[in-house]
Order: C-alpha cells, then sequence, then structure tokens
C-alpha cells in the first residue's frame, strides 16, 4: 500500500477486516441471544457481567498481537524480508509463553474477579463458568489473532475473514448443540466459542506456511533473537495495555452497572453487544491504517499517512450517518434479538445506552483512526497513554455519577472516554507526523 489511490486501496483493504470483524462480534451476538431466548434473563446477564473483564485479557493479547505485526509490516514496506521472516518467527515463540502463562493465571482468578465486581449471587455461578472457559481459551485466540495479524501485514486482508467465516457458522452449530443437545447452559456458549477459535488459528497457520513463499525460512532466521524480541514487546505490550487500561475504567463502570441490578446487568450486556457491533467500522478502519501506516512508514512516505488519515475519516462520517438513523429508528427491535418483547424496562435502558452512543460515533471513529495510525508508525507509548485518558474518565464517571445517576450516568461512561482519548490523541498525532516528517520515516531497526 505504498503507491497508487490511496482511498480505493484503504477501502478494499478494510472491506474483508470489516466482514472478519463483523463476524468475531457475530460470536458475542450469537452466544448472547442463545443464551438470552432459550436459558432466559439470568443467564444472559451471566454472560455479560463480566464483559469488561474478558476485555481486559483478551485486549492485552489481540493488542499485543497487532503490535507484533507492525514491524512485519514496516519490514515489508522496506522489502526487508530476511529480518521479516525472524520476527514471524520470534513473535511465535512469545505469543506461545505469554498466552499460556495469561491463561493458567487468569484462570484462576476468575472466583476473585467477580467478586471484586459486585456479580449478583443469583448469576454468578454462570458467570464464573463462562469466565473460566473463556480464559482457559486464550491461546487459540491469541494464536488466531497473531497469525491474522501476519497475514494483512504482507497486504492480505480476505484470507483471514473466510477462515473465520467457517468458525463462525462452527460457533453458530455448536452453541446450539451445546446448549439445546447436551444441556450445558451457558458453559456451553463458551465452550462453542473455544473450539470455534481454535480451528481459524490451525487454519490461519496452515495458510500462511503454505501461501507465503517469503515467509519460508533457514534455521538460522528460526533462532531466537532476543533483540528482536525486545522491539516486539516494546510494540506489542504498550499496544496490550492500551487495551487493558481501558479495559480498567470498563471494569470500574460495570462493577458500578453490576451493583444496580440484574435488570441494568441484561440490559447492559444486550446494549454492549450491539454497540460492539456497529463498531467494527470504525475498528476496522483503525486496524487497516495500522497497516497502511507501518508499511509507508517503512517506505519513508509521511504524506502517503496524512492522506490515509483524511481518506479514512470521510469514510467513517459517511457510515456514522447510516448508523445514527439505524440505531435512534430501531433500537428496542434490534434489542429483542436477546429479550422477550415483555421485558418493557430492559428494552428501554438498552435503547437508551445505543441512543447516547451512537450519537458519539464520530468521535470513536476518530479515536480509531488516529490511534491505530499513531501505533503504525511504531509510537505505541502514546497510545498506550490515550488509553490511560480513557479509564480516568470511565472511574470518574463510575465514582461521582453513577451513585448519583445510576444507569443513565452508565450510557454515558463510553463516550466520555471518547472524548478524553480523543483531546489526547489529535495533539498527539500532530507531534507524531511532524516527528516521521522530520526523519523521513526511517523505520527503526
Amino acid at each position: 500500500m505504498t503507491e497508487g489511490r490511496i482511498l480505493p486501496q484503504l477501502f478494499g483493504f478494510t472491506l474483508p477486516l470489516l466482514a472478519g470483524n463483523l463476524l468475531q462480534q457475530t460470536y458475542s451476538l450469537v452466544d448472547a441471544a442463545i443464551v438470552g431466548r432459550f436459558l432466559g434473563i439470568d443467564a444472559l446477564a451471566s454472560v455479560g457481567a463480566s464483559t469488561s473483564v474478558v476485555f481486559l485479557i483478551l485486549g492485552f493479547c489481540n493488542g499485543c498481537c497487532g503490535g507484533f505485526g507492525i514491524p512485519v509490516a514496516q519490514k515489508f514496506g522496506a522489502r526487508d524480508y530476511v529480518t521479516m521472516r525472524r520476527y514471524v518467527w520470534v513473535s511465535l515463540r512469545l505469543a506461545t509463553v505469554m498466552s499460556v502463562v495469561l491463561a493458567v493465571a487468569t484462570g484462576l482468578l476468575c472466583g476473585p474477579i467477580l467478586r471484586m465486581m459486585q456479580t449478583p449471587g443469583n448469576i454468578f455461578q454462570g458467570a464464573y463458568w463462562y469466565l473460566f472457559i473463556t480464559f482457559v481459551g486464550i491461546p487459540c485466540t491469541f494464536f488466531y489473532n497473531l497469525l491474522s495479524s501476519i497475514i494483512r501485514a504482507l497486504g492480505d486482508s480476505k484470507t483471514p475473514f473466510w477462515f473465520l467465516l467457517l468458525s463462525t457458522v462452527l460457533n453458530i452449530v455448536l452453541d446450539l448443540f451445546c446448549i439445546l443437545v447436551l444441556g450445558w447452559g451457558v458453559a456451553g456458549a463458551a465452550i462453542a466459542t473455544l473450539v470455534s477459535q481454535a480451528v481459524s488459528a490451525v487454519l490461519c497457520y496452515g495458510y500462511m506456511m503454505r501461501r507465503f513463499d517469503i515467509l519460508r525460512t533457514t534455521p538460522a532466521e528460526r533462532r531466537y533473537d532476543s533483540s528482536l524480541a525486545r522491539r516486539l514487546l516494546g510494540i506489542g505490550v504498550p499496544m496490550g495495555l492500551q487495551f487493558s487500561i481501558t479495559a480498567i475504567g470498563s471494569i470500574m463502570l460495570q462493577s458500578a452497572n453490576n451493583a444496580l441490578g440484574t435488570a441494568c446487568v441484561a440490559a447492559f450486556t444486550a446494549a454492549m453487544r450491539i454497540k460492539m457491533f456497529f463498531m467494527c467500522p470504525f475498528e476496522s478502519l483503525g486496524i487497516a491504517m495500522a497497516t497502511f501506516a507501518g508499511q509507508n512508514y517503512g517506505a519513508g512516505r509521511p504524506k502517503r499517512i496524512w492522506q490515509g488519515v483524511k481518506a479514512s475519516a470521510l469514510m467513517m462520517m459517511l457510515y456514522w450517518v447510516f448508523t445514527f438513523v439505524v440505531l435512534w429508528g430501531w433500537s428496542k427491535e434490534i434489542a429483542l434479538l436477546f429479550v422477550d418483547a415483555s421485558e418493557l424496562e430492559i428494552l428501554d435502558k438498552t435503547a437508551l445506552f445505543l441512543h447516547v452512543s451512537v450519537s458519539f460515533f464520530p468521535v470513536l471513529g476518530l479515536l480509531c483512526i488516529l490511534r491505530y495510525t499513531i501505533q503504525g508508525a511504531g509510537f505505541t507509548n502514546l497510545a498506550m497513554l490515550s488509553g490511560v485518558s480513557e479509564m480516568v474518565a470511565r472511574i470518574l464517571v463510575s465514582v461521582l455519577l453513577v451513585p448519583a445517576f445510576g444507569y443513565t450516568a452508565v450510557c454515558f461512561g463510553d463516550s466520555t472516554a471518547w472524548v478524553f482519548a480523543d483531546a489526547f490523541l489529535i495533539p498527539a498525532f500532530v507531534y507524531v507526523y511532524k516527528r516521521i516528517k522530520l526523519i523521513g520515516c526511517s523505520a527503526p531497526a
């Protein structure tokens, strides 16, 4: 993506990413819809009671994977294929160790985490098993996202989508089988997702090794290199921490919401699933900009990075108009995927959350574009600090506003965080752009 017309390139690269993100959110939608419809409101609340904790851990994993892909994209753009291959193999080794350690540590802490979050007693058991099985599956999630990141860094955003499509269909089938046939309840939904992600990871690895000749290595290139590992960790860990720091604020917000009762937890669960689904284009544009910025940074073309930001912002605003109409007009109808029409309180609370969120989607879109562009250029510490801004905002809402205004304040938690993050990211991007112009986009070794 270092040459040619930028808008068509970004649009074409983003579409498969968007389709893949939509499929990933379909995992969540299917889990919640089947659980809510067939197992009831308490079971739906069990799935949603730990949403922010799952984001804390899996967000760290996904951030690390995205960060590991940045040096690969930079070396691919610079046509330094030997170093690129060495980065790939070192990242696979790091992923193995990190994912296993995280799975063991988080699996042991599920109970204390849920108690800390004031999870209601009537949904505690279901929430525990859903969270535990999700954490056991961390290696599957880690490897799928890492391998997808590497494939995208090489310019192929389509193939991960097809593997994800297959695993999504498998997830739906397994959801129904585990819940309706085997009667495994909430745990069955988590098991279905774990198996589906494992299938995606295996398929991505097989394809990557067969499809890309430039990834064929010599024994010397597969040796562990501590300097490359430090470089990968120096980019990946701050990206992961950015998600985790953001999630700390989300945990505070969800804990405050959990204390409001099961109805608020169920509404929050349904609204978050719907919101995350409609947020996918913003996230996809951001991921595309990370690869675009990484390749152009490596190729020494800073002006294309700025042009890419403008093209992404245009696409973001066009999508927001569509989303605004849909969510203001049909929020309650969409929420019927999760709850019965007789649950009027939950439907009203879900609609309120979505109306507030969609009104601030342009702020979120700008956040995704700027944050991922900064990451793609290698300035991951700045992107991490934007996560601190989000965390502070959510904590302030949780501590000061939720006790006074209840669920209404919960609805403004995310949008307040997005405003805080943009207040940091806009000047941060100006600084980064000046730096990369000054140094001529000379990527670090």
